[in-house]
C-alpha cells in the first residue's frame, strides 16, 4: 500500500486541474502549465481545494506507479504555483559565468570557454560579487527540467575531492582527501 500514493494533493488558490480523455493531466498556474500522462489504470478524484489518485486494481504494475504518479502531479502543482530554484557555486581561481539570454558562457580552468544552450522553459541568472564565488541560479515551473539542467552543467567540472575546485549546488558538501604527505 503506498502511503505517497494516498496523500491528497491541496490545491493552492489559483491552480487549476483537468483530466482530458486520454488521461493526461494539465496543471495551470500563475507561472506556467504543464502536461502529464497519467497510467490508464490511475483515477482521480477532485474536490473542493483536493486532488486525489486512486488505484482502479491491484495489480503490481498500478501499486508501483501510484506514487509515482502522485508525486509527478504534486510537482506539478508546486511547479505552477511557486517554481523552482537551484544555485549553484564556481568554486576555482579564474572561475566565471555569464548568460546572454538564454546562453550560459562559462570559463572553467579549460583551454577554451564553455557555450551552453538552455531550454526555452528555463530562466537563468548569473551573480558576480567580489570577494565570493560565481553563481548561477535556475528557475522553472518544471522540476525535473530544472534539475536535469543543473545537472548537466554541473558534470562540465564536478567538484574534485583534494581542493574542491568545480560546479557544485549551494550548501552541498564536498567529501575531502588528504594530500601527500611527506616521506619521513
Amino acid at each position: 500500500m503506498s502511503r505517497i500514493g494516498k496523500a491528497p494533493i491541496t490545491i493552492p488558490a489559483g491552480v487549476e486541474i483537468n483530466v482530458d480523455k486520454d488521461n493526461v493531466i494539465t496543471v495551470k498556474g500563475k507561472l506556467g502549465t504543464l502536461t502529464q500522462y497519467v497510467d490508464a489504470n490511475i483515477k482521480f478524484e477532485h474536490e473542493e481545494n483536493t486532488f486525489t489518485l486512486v488505484r482502479g486494481d491491484e495489480s503490481k504494475e498500478t501499486r508501483s506507479r501510484h506514487g509515482l504518479y502522485r508525486a509527478l502531479v504534486a510537482n506539478m502543482v508546486k511547479g505552477v504555483s511557486e517554481g523552482y530554484k537551484i544555485v549553484q557555486e564556481l568554486v576555482g581561481v579564474g572561475f566565471r559565468a555569464t548568460n546572454q539570454g538564454q546562453v550560459l558562457n562559462l570559463t572553467l580552468g579549460y583551454s577554451h570557454h564553455i557555450h551552453f544552450q538552455l531550454p526555452e522553459e528555463v530562466k537563468v541568472e548569473t551573480v558576480t560579487e567580489k570577494g565570493k564565488n560565481p553563481m548561477i541560479i535556475l528557475t522553472s515551473v518544471d522540476k525535473q527540467l530544472v534539475g536535469q539542467v543543473a545537472a548537466k552543467i554541473r558534470s562540465l567540472r564536478k567538484p574534485e575531492p583534494y581542493k574542491g575546485k568545480g560546479i557544485r549546488y549551494q550548501g552541498e558538501e564536498i567529501r575531502r582527501k588528504a594530500g601527500k604527505t611527506a616521506a619521513s
